[in-house]
């Protein structure tokens, strides 16, 4: 199939990831702890997820810095502890900086017991779910994650949106060069994707958005304010709003992360996780994030593991191709593929993002100039 040809400026890999600590710093961050969510940032753009990456900096963190929805400073407190559990409390501070530490307990202690499992809440976005699992396929293991957000998703045969898009992630080794990771919303379509549609001025397609007068929703910065104002919704993975197309699999999948992210940390849950209090004035998000680890070596053992692991997915790829497709596609393989075209020429960053970048840079008086400056 033809391949799309890049056309925006790539900056270096290490000038935007000084770049964001830098600036993370600039608004309060401790230096450690903005090594840590660049990296998360960086991550995601280097997989090719840019809704997650460079394209979220300004407005998901330091637009919520400066709104005191985020608290730059993480006192994350352990709430409760076990010799394979953790129950943490990100006290509203930093989702990436909560999530690093708790899954480097978990992935301890599952070397230790085979197994482990931990939950965060009052917490706030933790970037892409693959990362927290990733740190576990690095390190031999399975990894499981899950975090609940903003409501976006309608119920199966309803309109109203009462759920996040409550990503269901597992990142598994294999015996190849890249591991299984399935990192994905359980909506039709991730709302910040939409958000990297509207500031790119792309319409979203058809059918994945449920607008409560039943009309069809394309216009992508129309589709972020009716989500906000509660008039529309998005679509469950199957679609909606009745279940003819499957839509309930990604309805019960969302409602599984939105019980575990809240109920295993005794935390908030739906319309508590608006971010907007009754009185249209910003609060905060309390969101929550659960984990799992699980060490192959517990039980068949961590190189036959891999073995198996990875023998499904190359007979999955040479399996049959349908017509007109040259290749089949594992889990994970999209992303690898990203990193291996991206890895020497840095992160493509449109000029939505480029004038963001700008911006927070003039704000903070930084001396950096990016090569799509000149």
């Amino acid at each position: 199939m033809e391949q799309q040809v890049e056309t925006r400026p790539y900056v270096p890999w290490e000038m935007i990831g000084n770049f964001m600590v830098d600036a993370f710093v600039g608004y309060g961050v401790p230096r450690e702890d903005a090594e840590i969510c660049a990296d998360v940032l960086m991550e995601s753009d280097r997989r090719g997820i840019e809704s997650h990456g460079c394209n979220r900096f300004k407005p998901i963190y330091i637009d919520r810095i400066e709104r005191g929805t985020l608290l730059p400073v993480t006192n994350l407190e352990i709430i409760k502890e076990t010799p394979t559990t953790v129950v943490a409390d990100a006290h509203d501070g930093m989702g990436m900086v909560a999530s690093y530490h708790v899954m480097k307990m978990l992935i301890e202690k599952a070397k230790t017991y085979g197994m482990a499992g931990g939950a965060i809440r009052n917490s706030t976005h933790y970037g892409i779910a693959g990362y927290w699992t990733g740190m576990a396929a690095d390190e031999g293991m399975i990894g499981i994650s899950g975090t609940n957000a903003r409501p976006s998703i309608a119920p199966t045969f309803g309109v109203e949106n009462m759920m996040g898009t409550n990503p269901l992630t597992f990142s598994i080794p294999t015996d190849e060069e890249f591991p299984f990771c399935l990192d994905c919303a359980t909506s039709t379509v991730q709302r910040g994707k939409i958000e990297y549609w509207a500031r790119e001025g792309k319409d979203t397609p058809a059918g994945m958005v449920v607008a409560r007068d039943g009309s069809d929703l394309t216009d992508s910065a129309q589709i972020l304010e009716m989500l906000v104002n509660k008039q529309a919704a998005l679509a469950p993975l199957g679609g909606g709003p009745g279940d003819e197309t499957g839509g309930y699999k990604g309805y019960g999948y969302a409602a599984v992360v939105e019980i575990l992210s809240a109920a295993l940390a005794g935390g908030e849950f739906m319309k508590a996780l608006t971010g907007v209090a009754e009185d249209g004035s910003p609060q905060m998000y309390h969101l929550g994030h659960f984990f799992f680890v699980v060490d192959p070596d517990a039980f068949i053992g961590q190189d036959e593991f891999r073995k198996v692991a990875g023998d499904i997915c190359r007979a999955l790829r040479a399996s049959q191709k349908a017509p007109g497709y040259d290749h089949i596609y594992t889990a994970g393989e999209k992303e690898y593929l990203a990193w291996q075209d991206r890895k020497d020429k840095g992160v493509p960053v449109g000029e939505a993002v480029q004038k963001e970048l700008i911006e927070v840079r003039d704000a903070l008086g930084l001396d950096y100039h990016f090569p799509f400056e000149d």
